[in-house]
């Protein structure tokens, strides 16, 4: 009987150049628990929350501190990738698959893959309809 090392790299022939199955890696379509996180905590924020502070309200903010006049302090996180996930959450939380082009392009930019935006409307979508079923 022949021993045939399979371990090895293909000879030359048909599949000479093509990829092997094990150097292909496949994006992950779910999200880590802190990502998950960042979207549990994102629930509460409001499309307000994605915009620019204003000049007065930085001076404001500055002069008096964070909450000044009942506005909340910064929500925005100090990682890119995991700011993207947060505005794309605010975005689902408050209108469902009505997200703009220009923050789907960011999200996934941000090195997120759409399976993993899938995941995250369907888990957003999900939690919705128990909070409309209990209400």
């Amino acid at each position: 009987m022949a021993y045939v090392d399979f371990s090895a790299d293909p000879p030359l022939g048909p599949t000479a150049g093509a990829p092997r199955h094990d150097a292909i890696s496949p994006r992950r379509s779910s999200l880590t628990a802190l990502e998950w996180s960042v979207v549990a905590l994102s629930r509460r924020d409001t499309l307000a929350s994605l915009d620019q502070p204003g000049r007065l309200a930085t001076a404001l903010g500055t002069v008096f501190g964070p909450g000044f006049g009942g506005a909340r302090s910064n929500p925005r996180l100090a990682d890119p990738k995991l700011e993207a996930l947060r505005r794309m959450a605010v975005w689902s939380w408050r209108r469902g698959v009505g997200v703009p082009a220009s923050e789907l392009r960011a999200f996934l930019a941000a090195g997120f893959s759409a399976a993993q935006h899938e995941t995250l409307l369907a888990s957003i979508a999900a939690a919705r309809s128990r909070a409309e079923a209990g209400a």
